[in-house]
């Protein structure tokens, strides 16, 4: 049964949140131990920086919504990757991990994937950005956040994670319901734009920055005591809740991104070969060379805003 998206708009509407809502300075901080705390300004780091790609690419999404409900439902989308940005960076204030206005710098992976969102996902067709963003939000919040909520008992801290997870849930339900729209086009028009799509170079270069991200956060995340089946079973996600729809499973560009994540999980795959040689390339890369702050960041902030 198809979703009706305006009834979705107005329960994002009615379901808004805003840093003020939280009680920053409550107890709860030092329930952190102090081996887990060492290792999570990195995490969150990445974690909040992955918001941002998820804000960015809600923005670019919301310039090629076919209709205004959807675009206003993307433009709220946005919003909220940004205010989870916020919340994230907020709770590493409230944990003593940053230094006055200090904002922590992004992983090379990450930082190449800004890069190339801030350059070209207003290029990018549709079907790409609707297919990529959900898998991001899959595989990486759903294995990140699980992570904080299951590990971090500070209270302050479950509290802005169950928000950010009712939020993010809705984003997936609209994302399905969106590939399952895009499935409807005739097989014809799915094909001219996959083919259209992989002729342009940028797509190529995203796809090469994409590959080793996904192998980094596993890297990352094992190296946090997280047992890598957390990524692996959100990334099973995708592929789950795809599947139950036929017309999701005729958008090309969801059976490409279903594929690759399949090549993750299996960890005997030679695909590992390439996405692995990757983040070895890309972990060599002097830092200041990639580096560069893109405009759409420009509202992070720790401060109780919405």
């Amino acid at each position: 049964m198809a979703m009706d998206l305006d009834n979705m708009l107005q329960m994002i509407k009615d379901r808004q949140w805003a840093l003020a809502d939280i009680e920053w300075d409550a107890p709860g901080a030092e329930l952190i131990e102090p081996d887990l705390w060492a290792k999570l300004k990195p995490f969150m780091t990445d974690l909040m920086w992955i918001e941002n790609v998820g804000a960015r690419g809600f923005a670019a999404l919301a310039k090629k919504a076919p209709t205004p409900t959807l675009k206003s439902i993307y433009e709220h989308f946005h919003a909220e990757e940004q205010k989870h940005a916020n919340a994230e960076l907020a709770l590493m204030r409230r944990w003593g991990m940053l230094e006055d206005d200090e904002i922590p710098a992004p992983n090379v992976n990450v930082q190449l994937i800004i890069n190339w969102l801030d350059k070209h996902s207003d290029e990018m067709s549709l079907s790409f950005l609707g297919t990529v963003i959900p898998m991001l939000e899959v595989a990486l919040d759903g294995a990140l956040i699980k992570f904080i909520t299951d590990e971090v008992k500070d209270p302050i801290a479950q509290e802005v994670f169950k928000r950010i997870n009712n939020d993010e849930s809705r984003h997936l339900a609209v994302d399905f319901e969106v590939m399952d729209i895009l499935g409807h086009a005739s097989m014809r028009k799915l094909v001219i734009e996959t083919v259209g799509g992989w002729t342009n170079p940028a797509l190529i270069v995203g796809t090469l920055s994409y590959i080793p991200l996904l192998n980094k956060m596993r890297d990352n995340i094992v190296a946090m005591g997280v047992d890598e089946e957390k990524l692996y079973g959100a990334m099973r996600r995708f592929r789950s809740v795809g599947e139950r729809s036929e017309f999701v499973r005729r958008v090309p560009m969801y059976q490409f991104i279903s594929w690759q994540g399949k090549k993750v999980i299996d960890r005997s795959s030679s695909y590992h070969l390439l996405a692995d040689s990757l983040v070895k390339v890309t972990g060599v890369i002097p830092f200041r060379l990639v580096h560069r702050t893109p405009t759409w960041s420009q509202e992070l902030t720790y401060e109780p805003v919405a």
